[in-house]
């Protein structure tokens, strides 16, 4: 009997390489960065991906308050939360979020396209958000990362 030539590669938290990717948000749509970071968080842009482990990389985007919104979302797009008190839902529109603290917009669309378990809580542990073209992850020798080569 002839053996296969290949076989499958499952990752293990042993096994995983990750990277540390600086990604610019200057210029970038939101939700189009946000999709990038998350795919990038996730891993599955590599080879040996594995869908129920932490193989993606180590992100740090900067410059978070040059982030743009097409269309009329700045005004128009708002994000509820409640205190858990009767009568306590609270609103924020994206231009208050933006001038209050820019990181949370790209922070909140991120986690949103990440999964909603215990894996995904961990992924959004490896995301790191600043304002600014300065962050503190020199040590990391962080790569610099073009989302528009990015498939």
């Amino acid at each position: 009997m002839e053996s296969l030539s290949y076989k499958t590669v499952s990752a293990n938290k042993a096994t995983v390489q990750k990277e540390w990717i600086v990604v610019d948000a200057e210029g970038h749509n939101l939700g189009r960065l946000a999709s990038k970071v998350a795919m990038l968080l996730r891993g599955k842009y590599k080879p040996s991906y594995t869908p129920h482990v932490d193989c993606g990389d180590n992100v740090i985007v900067i410059n978070a308050e040059k982030i743009n919104l097409t269309g009329n979302k700045l005004n128009d797009k708002v994000y509820v939360r409640h205190t858990g008190y009767p009568g306590g839902q609270r609103e924020l529109t994206a231009k208050m979020m933006q001038q209050k603290n820019p990181a949370l917009l790209i922070e909140k669309a991120v986690k949103g396209m990440l999964p909603k378990n215990r894996l995904g809580a961990q992924l959004f542990r490896n995301l790191n958000v600043y304002v600014g073209a300065e962050h503190k992850h020199e040590a990391q020798q962080p790569k610099t990362v073009n989302l528009n080569e990015i498939k």
